[in-house]
């Protein structure tokens, strides 16, 4: 339940800082602000990690695929599963790391419904010239479920174009890593990538002990 609290009270901090203290696709160097927070004044920062505000109808990362209110029904219904899936493990008391990987994906997965299902009605459209505010006394941007998931984490870690004398890219920019993304997309990746790493064996294994129990 700590994971829960902390990763999803976390994720929602974040978000919601972002979005009634910044413009739309306003870009700030996350590394430049710590050094002036730090009163570091003789290095320049890199310029590997911004804080990039964005928003996206779609899943992790950015991603659009299907209807805004499909994606919404569909976080839910896999939240739920998720949180069955959880709740048995828990009973059977299987293994601590196993659970905070679970509860990761869980907390991930809840932390973009909320803004999916409420940023919307709370908050107004935040533009290029608009900061959002709370609450507004015209309503939301959208209807209940029609909200739109914030993100904010930028790390162009390479940032340069491609040589000339190469084949099909030529010449093109590259960026890596371009994604956008958000404390509940971090978790959600940090759940799984653990999962695969430490417990894939024991994934299995656990899945097929709870479906016996159930």
């Amino acid at each position: 339940m700590l994971v829960i609290f902390s990763v999803l009270i976390i994720d929602q901090v974040i978000k919601i800082s972002v979005k009634l203290n910044m413009y739309w696709h306003q870009s700030e160097n996350a590394i430049k602000w710590l050094y002036e927070k730090l009163g570091i004044v003789d290095a320049d920062p890199p310029t590997w990690f911004y804080i990039l505000f964005t928003e996206n109808n779609g899943m992790a990362f950015g991603m659009e695929i299907f209807g805004k209110l499909f994606l919404t029904l569909f976080r839910i219904v896999a939240v739920a599963a998720i949180g069955w899936f959880l709740y048995r493990l828990v009973k059977q008391g299987v293994k601590t790391g196993f659970i905070v990987c679970v509860s990761l994906i869980l907390t991930g997965a809840l932390g973009n419904i909320i803004d999916s299902v409420f940023y919307g009605v709370l908050f107004n459209e935040s533009t290029h010239s608009q900061i959002a505010s709370f609450l507004p006394e015209g309503g939301g941007y959208a209807p209940l479920f029609y909200g739109r998931v914030v993100d904010m984490f930028y790390f162009p870690i390479i940032d340069t174009d491609w040589p000339e004398w190469m084949p099909f890219v030529g010449g093109e920019h590259f960026i890596f890593f371009s994604p956008i993304f958000n404390f509940a997309d971090a978790a959600i990746s940090c759940g799984i990538i653990a999962l695969l790493l430490f417990y894939s064996k024991y994934l299995n294994e656990a899945y097929h002990s709870v479906m016996k129990k159930s």
